[in-house]
C-alpha cells in the first residue's frame, strides 16, 4: 500500500468533531490533511439552518467528500434548535407502543436533517431500559420490553431511510442495564450469556434481520461475553458474537473515542487501533480534533510497524464505502421549517 493510499484508507475511517459553527482555516487544512470520511456535529457547531446547511456543503465539498453526522435521538439528545422540531424522547413513543408512529418521526427526523445536508443520524437507540438507576440511557430507549424496542427501533430506522438519512443502531451489545456513564467512566454490565440473549441482544438481532446498515458500539464491559475487554475494543463482541454468531453485514462503528470510558483508561491512539482489529469500521473522535490527528498518525505507525494489517483498514473502509449514501441522498424531499405537520405528530405523541 503506497503512503498516499495509506493516508486516504486511514481518513476514511475517522469521523471528528470540529470546534465552531464555520469552516475555518485551520480547520479544513487539518480536515484535509486527515482525509476525513466523516464529520460529527455538536450544539457548538448548530446555529440556523441557512448556517448549517452552509457548513454542510462546505464540509461535503472538501477532497474526501466527508459525510456529516449527527446524534438525534428526540428528548435529551437533541442538538438542534428552532425552528427544528423538538421531537418527544423514545420511551414517549414506546409509551404509545405505536410503530406506526415511530416510522414517522423517523421520516419526519429524516426530512429535517436531509433539509440541512445531514447524512447520517446516530440513531434508533436500541437499548432496554433494564435498570432503572441508569444515568445514561433511561427515557432514552423506547421500553423495558426488548421487544418493544425491536419493534419501534426497527419502525423508526426505516422512517430515517424512507426520508433519506442514514441511520445507526447503538449501543451494541446493550447500554441499559449499566449503573454508571461511559462519558464518565468504565460500566461493567454483569449478566450471564442467557440474560444478555434474552433482553440485551433481541433488539440488535431484529435490526440486524431488518437490514440496519450500521451499529454503534458501546464502551462497556460484559464479563460474560469478554472479561478483558470493553466492546468497543472486543474481537470476541464485534467479530465473533457480532458478524459470525449474529451475522451482521453492515458497518461497525465505535462509540466516541474521546469518551472517558475509552480515553481516561487508555491511551487513544492505541484505542483506535485495537478497536479496529476488534472489527470497527468508523472511528469518532470528536471533542478534541488533536485527538484525531494522535489516532491518524498511532494508526499509521500500527500498519508500518506491522502491528496491524493494511487488509484491516481495507475491509473496513469497503464496508463504509459501501454504504448507499448516494442512493440515500436521492430519496430526500424539500421540508420547510418550522414544520406543522411535524409539530402535530409531537402533540400526537404526547397526548396518549
Amino acid at each position: 500500500m503506497t503512503s498516499q493510499r495509506l493516508a486516504d484508507t486511514i481518513g476514511s475511517l475517522l469521523a471528528v468533531g470540529i470546534p465552531g459553527p464555520r469552516l475555518d482555516a485551520a480547520t479544513r487544512a487539518t480536515l484535509e490533511r486527515l482525509h476525513v470520511g466523516g464529520v460529527v456535529l455538536f450544539r457548538r457547531n448548530l446555529e440556523t439552518p441557512e448556517q448549517i446547511a452552509a457548513l454542510t456543503a462546505a464540509l461535503h465539498a472538501l477532497p474526501s467528500r466527508p459525510f456529516v453526522a449527527i446524534d438525534h435521538e428526540g428528548g435529551r439528545v437533541l442538538r438542534l434548535a428552532d425552528p427544528f422540531t423538538r421531537f418527544p424522547p423514545a420511551a414517549a413513543i414506546g409509551r404509545t407502543g405505536d410503530a406506526h408512529l415511530a416510522h414517522r418521526v423517523g421520516r419526519a427526523m429524516a426530512d429535517e436533517l436531509a433539509a440541512v445536508g445531514i447524512d447520517l443520524d446516530f440513531a434508533p437507540v436500541l437499548d432496554v431500559h433494564s435498570n432503572p438507576a441508569n444515568p445514561v440511557i433511561g427515557d432514552r430507549a423506547f421500553s423495558s420490553d426488548p421487544e418493544l424496542v425491536a419493534q419501534l427501533g426497527v419502525a423508526m430506522m426505516q422512517g430515517l431511510l424512507d426520508g433519506g438519512v442514514l441511520p445507526c443502531g447503538k449501543h451494541f451489545p446493550g447500554h441499559g442495564d449499566t449503573a454508571t456513564d461511559s462519558h464518565l467512566e468504565l460500566p461493567v454490565v454483569q449478566r450471564s450469556l442467557d440474560q444478555l440473549a434474552d433482553t440485551e441482544l433481541r433488539p440488535f438481532r431484529a435490526a440486524i434481520a431488518a437490514g440496519i446498515p450500521l451499529l454503534m458500539t458501546a464502551h462497556v464491559l460484559y464479563p460474560a461475553l469478554d472479561a478483558a475487554h470493553p466492546a468497543t475494543i472486543s474481537s470476541h463482541i464485534l467479530t465473533d458474537l457480532l458478524r459470525e454468531e449474529m451475522h451482521f453485514e453492515g458497518a461497525v462503528v465505535s462509540d466516541d473515542l474521546d469518551m472517558r470510558a475509552i480515553s481516561g483508561t487508555q491511551d487513544i491512539g492505541d484505542a483506535a487501533v485495537a478497536s479496529l482489529a476488534a472489527g470497527c469500521e468508523l472511528l469518532p473522535v470528536c471533542q478534541h480534533l488533536p485527538h484525531a490527528s494522535a489516532v491518524f498518525d498511532a494508526i499509521e505507525q500500527a500498519v508500518i510497524s506491522a502491528r496491524l494489517s493494511p487488509e484491516v483498514l481495507e475491509r473496513a473502509s469497503a464496508r463504509m464505502g459501501a454504504l448507499p449514501w448516494d442512493e440515500l441522498r436521492a430519496r430526500r424531499h424539500a421540508c420547510t421549517l418550522p414544520s406543522d405537520s411535524h409539530r402535530g405528530l409531537v402533540s400526537e405523541i404526547l397526548r396518549v
